[in-house]
C-alpha cells in the first residue's frame, strides 16, 4: 500500500524554478507543507504566492556554510517539522575541459557537492531521532553514464551517487530512506549555457523532459511502503541514446 503525502513536512532546495519548483507543486497537491528553499528571494516569494499557504519560503545561499548549518533550525521553525529533504540545487557546465574556467567548476562542485552533502548533513540528527524520513537528491544519468560534453558536471554526479549509495546504508537502521532521481535532459535553467543549436536539435527530436516528469517520479519514490527504498529511479527522453 502506497504511503499519503498527507500532513507530511518537506524541504526543497533550489525551490524557486525548475525541478524543485515542480517537486514542491507536486507534493503540495498531495497534502503536504513545502518549505522551498532558494536564494532568489524575489522569485521564491512570487512562486510560494502562487502555490498558497502550504508554500513557506526560505532564502538561504547553499555556498555560505553558516547558513547551511542553521538550515534544519529554519526549516523546523516555519513548518514545525520535516519529514522530507530533497536536496535538489545545483549547477552545470559543459564543454572542453582544455577551454574550460576552473573557476566555473569550482562554483558547480561546490553547489552540486560540497553544499548538498553539508546540506544533508544538517538534517540528519532530527530523522535519525524521530526514527524516520526520507532523503533525495536530484542526480542525473550522467552520474550512471559518463557524458563526454559535461566532464565536470559528470563528475560531480558521481559524487553525489556515491555519497547516496554509502549513505543510504548507513541511515537505513535509524528508519531514513536515501534515494537519488537521475533524469536525462530535463527543460531548466541549468541547460541555459547549451549551444542553441544544440538546444533546438533537442527540442525537436523529442529527447528533452519537463520537471513535472521528474516530480512525479520523486512523488513515487516518497510514496513506496517504508519497508521499500527506491535507491536510483533513472528517467529518460526515449530519443536520449546513453
Amino acid at each position: 500500500m502506497s504511503e499519503s503525502m498527507k500532513g507530511k513536512i518537506a524541504a526543497i532546495t533550489g525551490a524557486a524554478s525548475g525541478i524543485g519548483l515542480e517537486c514542491a507543486r507536486t507534493l503540495i497537491a498531495e497534502g503536504a507543507k513545502v518549505v522551498l528553499v532558494d536564494r532568489a528571494r524575489e522569485n521564491l516569494d512570487k512562486r510560494c504566492a502562487e502555490l498558497g499557504a502550504n508554500a513557506l519560503p526560505l532564502v538561504v545561499d547553499l555556498l555560505q556554510p553558516a547558513e547551511v548549518a542553521a538550515l534544519l533550525p529554519k526549516i523546523l521553525e516555519l513548518a514545525g517539522g520535516l519529514d522530507v529533504f530533497h536536496a535538489n540545487a545545483g549547477a552545470y557546465v559543459g564543454g572542453e575541459v582544455a577551454e574550460g574556467d576552473p573557476d566555473v567548476w569550482d562554483r558547480v562542485l561546490n553547489l552540486n557537492v560540497n553544499a548538498a552533502f553539508r546540506s544533508v548533513r544538517a538534517v540528519i540528527p532530527h530523522m535519525v531521532a524521530q526514527k524516520s524520513g526520507d532523503i533525495v537528491f536530484t542526480s542525473s544519468i550522467a552520474g550512471i553514464v559518463p557524458v563526454v560534453w559535461e566532464p565536470i558536471y559528470t563528475a560531480s554526479k558521481f559524487a553525489v551517487q556515491a555519497f547516496v549509495h554509502t549513505t543510504r546504508r548507513q541511515l537505513a537502521k535509524h528508519g531514513v530512506r536515501v534515494g537519488a532521481v537521475c533524469p536525462g535532459p530535463v527543460v531548466t535553467a541549468l541547460l541555459d549555457d547549451w549551444p542553441k543549436a544544440k538546444m533546438d536539435e533537442a527540442l525537436a527530436s523529442g529527447s528533452l523532459m519537463q520537471p513535472k516528469e521528474v516530480a512525479d517520479a520523486v512523488l513515487f519514490m516518497l510514496t513506496r511502503p517504508r519497508g521499500v527504498t527506491i535507491r536510483d529511479i533513472v528517467i529518460l527522453p526515449n530519443n536520449v541514446d546513453l
